[in-house]
């Protein structure tokens, strides 16, 4: 009877093919989703399905995986046992990106001044096709920021305004944002910014005005697309006020 049941463990090895498939197909789902919005296979809807498709076709596998792990022996535990680590990441990455995501207020415009934000003017004509309006929403998201972000604060700079600009164009190059415009009389520079695995475009305007016989940064980051950002516009703000801390020679604090 034992040299039965090990002759017919071998034929149940299908199923562990099976799960390999379908947890092939998951991750091609997940690792094709951000590819495909940021090349233009698709709109970055359709990529965010994908990943929901690779969570669900993650799930289907590591069942079918489970199953041929108890049923099999050999080869068909090895290839069960591979199957299942691939839906685990099938899995994992998109419960993960989901995860995160619930952990930041649903706004994506965030700016260092709240009252009175740095208005987009060359990228406007840029974004006449995107969902987000470039108005700013007002108290209803900065409320949320307020909260949220409470570091995302102006940059005060003990320089003349015009040093000032010099230094926050230069920090702005370094960023390696696409450079859109840059106004030295009106003391704005606007960029913007692209996400790596999605391809979204941020808008970013950077506003440099006197205050006080010193200079004042302020910076403004923009999502086109997506009601919420997962926090990328606050980081994006972070880091670059970061590097223009760094690059000043003088620097005198921040301010609310």
């Amino acid at each position: 009877m034992a040299d039965i049941s090990v002759e017919r463990a071998p034929r149940r090895t299908p199923l562990a093919l099976a799960a390999l498939a379908v947890a092939i197909i998951a991750l091609l789902m997940l690792f094709l989703s951000g590819p495909g919005t940021r090349f233009g296979m698709w709109d970055f809807r359709t990529g965010f399905q994908l990943m929901r498709y690779a969570a669900y076709a993650g799930i289907a596998a590591a069942v079918l995986s489970l199953v041929a792990l108890a049923l099999t022996r050999g080869r068909g535990r090895v290839i069960a046992a591979v199957a299942l680590v691939m839906a685990a990441v099938a899995w994992f990455m998109p419960w993960n990106a989901r995860r995160g995501a619930m952990q930041y207020p649903p706004i994506h415009d965030i700016t260092t001044d709240t009252r009175n934000p740095p208005v987009f003017v060359a990228v406007a004509p840029l974004r006449q096709d995107a969902p987000n309006p470039v108005e700013y929403l007002g108290d209803s998201i900065a409320a949320q920021q307020q909260q949220a972000y409470p570091d995302i604060r102006p940059m005060m700079m003990a320089m003349p305004v015009d040093s000032a600009f010099s230094l926050a164009l230069r920090t702005a190059r370094g960023m390696g944002w696409e450079l859109v415009d840059q106004n030295r009389r009106e003391g704005r520079i606007e960029a913007t910014a692209t996400t790596p695995w999605f391809g979204f475009k941020d808008d970013v305007v950077i506003r440099v005005s006197s205050a006080s016989g010193i200079s004042r940064v302020d910076v403004r980051s923009k999502s086109r697309v997506g009601r919420g950002d997962v926090g990328a516009n606050a980081k994006r703000i972070r880091a670059y006020m970061d590097a223009l801390r760094a690059a000043d020679p003088n620097p005198i604090t921040d301010t609310q």
